[in-house]
């Protein structure tokens, strides 16, 4: 069996790259943007850094700032009807996850036609999606360069997980300078985000050197320097290596995939408009618990790339001090310890678990589940 890598044809990273990202869509001869961002992002004024460049650059723009925290079905064809009436002919998402995650939508919809759901599961769609350049504000999803696009489904209340070559970004923009005004709580959350996505990876059926490589370095960056960028939102250093550690991450799971953890968060943000990153950092121990029945020694990695020393530990002692610095990681950074602090409620954990084996990201967990135990690793999360 061989592997595919997928990845942004262009990615612009560290300091300036967004000045420099205006250049390249100039170039690249694009007339009209249509900006899919969010209301408080477009209310600090903090599209305004993106629109100058544009306008400095003679593009001109509309913005649609509908996207919610869980962009829904509706955000998303919301978003095509605007974006046919002004006569758009490229995309600019920008934002975190949910407007990359809503502008992809939107872009694929766009040239694809008919209802976003069509795009549920795996390269279900037949055309590239209109072009979309994807600027990042937070240091998490890594939505800017994926192939993943998971958009609320309010009817069903699930999150749908839309696996499509077709969204990758054709331009990525990582500007430490955009992060810099990231509450704590954000800043925490898309970290941890961003570690599930490097420790999933690696754990995954589908890795391989290369995506381990990313991982483990991911691993190593997240480790040396969330803390300092929430502690200290204007480090610079701080938010430029977690911008790294992110899209790090995000290579290796836009290629090795995922497992349970991101299966059952995204039920929990389905079901109750929860938080992905917050659902991930708890349930990440959890699962990872499970995992270590399998895996082990890859676990014991893990341990080592968060600054664990583990010589002369068993795999199974590795594993446990992987787990337990996940933990001690997630306290420090003020991640609630429990899934009822933040909304969850026990009599609905079995059909959250019924959907969560349904869910794509599953297929590469290391272990598979039944019904029974994912419905107990959701209660030792509770």
């Amino acid at each position: 069996m061989s592997y595919v890598f997928y990845m942004p044809s262009i990615s612009i990273m560290d300091k300036n790259a967004l000045i420099d990202a205006g250049d390249m869509i100039k170039n690249l001869g694009f007339k009209k943007a249509f900006i899919v961002t969010d209301k408080v992002l477009n209310e600090i004024g903090l599209v305004n850094k993106l629109t100058s460049v544009l306008a400095n650059n003679g593009i001109e723009y509309v913005i649609f700032d509908e996207t919610k925290p869980n962009p829904t079905t509706k955000n998303v064809h919301d978003g095509v009807d605007m974006l046919k009436s002004e006569e758009c002919d490229f995309v600019i998402s920008f934002g975190g996850g949910s407007p990359h995650d809503c502008a992809k939508g939107i872009a694929l919809v766009a040239t694809n036609g008919g209802n976003i759901k069509d795009y549920e599961g795996v390269h279900k769609s037949s055309k590239p999606q209109l072009p979309l350049v994807a600027i990042n504000t937070t240091a998490g999803t890594a939505s800017e360069m994926t192939i993943f696009c998971i958009i609320t489904d309010e009817e069903r209340h699930i999150k749908m997980a839309i696996v499509d070559k077709h969204v990758t970004p054709i331009l990525a923009v990582n500007d430490p300078e955009l992060m810099m005004d990231m509450p704590k709580s954000l800043t925490a959350a898309t970290g941890m985000d961003a570690l599930t996505h490097a420790i999933e990876a690696y754990v995954s059926t589908a890795a391989t050197p290369i995506t381990d490589a990313c991982a483990l370095q991911a691993i190593s960056l997240i480790s040396n320097h969330l803390r300092k960028a929430v502690d200290n939102g204007k480090d610079e250093n701080a938010r430029n290596q977690m911008a790294y550690a992110e899209f790090l991450a995000g290579m290796a799971f836009n290629n090795a995939s995922l497992g349970y953890v991101h299966a059952m968060a995204h039920q929990l943000g389905g079901f109750y408009d929860l938080p992905h990153g917050v659902c991930n950092a708890i349930l990440l121990p959890h699962v990872q618990k499970y995992n270590s029945q399998v895996c082990p020694e890859k676990l014991k990695d893990i341990a080592q790339s968060l600054g664990i020393k583990v010589e002369g530990l068993s795999d199974k002692e590795g594993a446990q001090s992987a787990i337990d610095a996940i933990i001690a990681l997630s306290k420090d950074i003020g991640i609630p310890s429990g899934l009822k602090e933040i909304g969850a409620k026990e009599k609905d954990i079995p059909t959250l678990a019924e959907n969560a084996l349904k869910d794509a990201c599953g297929i590469t967990n290391p272990k598979q589940a039944t019904h029974e135990e994912i419905v107990s690793i959701f209660k030792n999360a509770m």
